[in-house]
């Protein structure tokens, strides 16, 4: 089992004389093998808020209105991920016929998504492949080998076809291109966000993370295609079609914002069966199937 010790600090100026509404998408996901064992909020301003919690994604979001002036929210959890481990070399596809009816919206195309673009290019690369998860893997490591890590390589419109053009990105982007070319060979694949958990500092400080979960063999498979983060190390916050379902925060009125400090620590309890992430060549998900 792994546990995570996750901080969050997001600061906002409301410039808006009305206030203005957020809706946060910061609290860890509970899912069959990722327990938030405690967590707390706390707001500066003395407002209302809510949690709700989408019945089909199991995404967390937290609503509330800000009034004018400084806002601070702060989030932290414990979470354990016991995830579901199996050798990849065995794990198949399934095919369009027998997909479960939830996972078929995640091969269609998407905002930033396009894969109805690419449907020949994908089945040019890799369409006489061996199914499987092993298809998976070298969609990932094309994506890996034909996109170049940098910061500030892309805007909020920034497409995968973009991306596949322009050969450079951050991790949505890594993301985005990888989902586009699984859809485009009737592979389901969903975007996913968590924090950084492994990051190169080099890279900058820690922040939130983008990756991809694959549908195989029945379940949701986690793929890292920039591979800056630990896939073992990755707390699932949110999942849908494309980054447009799962921003962070999602604003609406007059506010400046400030970059997130993010703080995320593994804990070891060998006694307690509690290691500390690492590589391994294991397919994970913290997917019950």
């Amino acid at each position: 089992m792994i546990r995570i010790k996750l901080q969050v600090e997001l600061r906002y100026e409301i410039d808006d004389p009305q206030g203005a509404d957020f809706v946060f998408n910061l609290h860890a996901a509970h899912t069959a093998c990722q327990l938030v064992s405690a967590e707390t909020l706390w707001l500066s301003q003395p407002v209302v808020s809510s949690i709700h919690t989408d019945p089909a994604t199991g995404n967390r979001y937290l609503r509330l209105r800000g009034m004018p002036g400084p806002l601070t929210v702060r989030y932290a959890a414990t979470v354990d991920i016991a995830h579901h481990r199996v050798a990849a070399g065995g794990i198949e596809e399934v095919p369009v016929v027998r997909l479960p009816a939830h996972t078929l919206g995640y091969l269609y195309p998407s905002r930033y998504c396009q894969s109805d673009r690419l449907i020949r290019f994908a089945i040019n690369r890799f369409g006489a492949l061996r199914q499987g998860y092993g298809r998976v893997l070298a969609i990932q490591q094309f994506v890996r080998d034909q996109v170049t890590f940098a910061s500030s390589t892309s805007n909020s419109n920034t497409s995968a076809v973009d991306t596949l053009i322009e050969q450079v990105g951050v991790c949505r982007d890594f993301a985005h291109l990888m989902i586009t070319l699984c859809r485009a060979v009737n592979i389901p694949a969903r975007f996913a966000t968590g924090t950084d958990y492994g990051a190169d500092p080099v890279l900058g400080p820690p922040d939130f993370h983008a990756y991809v979960e694959v549908f195989l063999g029945g379940r949701w498979y986690i793929f890292d295609p920039s591979g800056t983060a630990m896939p073992m190390g990755l707390v699932r916050v949110g999942t849908g079609r494309d980054a447009a379902d799962v921003a962070f925060a999602t604003i609406f009125g007059g506010v400046r914002s400030q970059a997130p400090v993010i703080r995320t620590t593994a804990v070891e309890d060998l006694p307690r069966g509690v290691v500390l992430p690492h590589h391994c060549t294991d397919a994970l998900s913290t997917d019950g199937g």
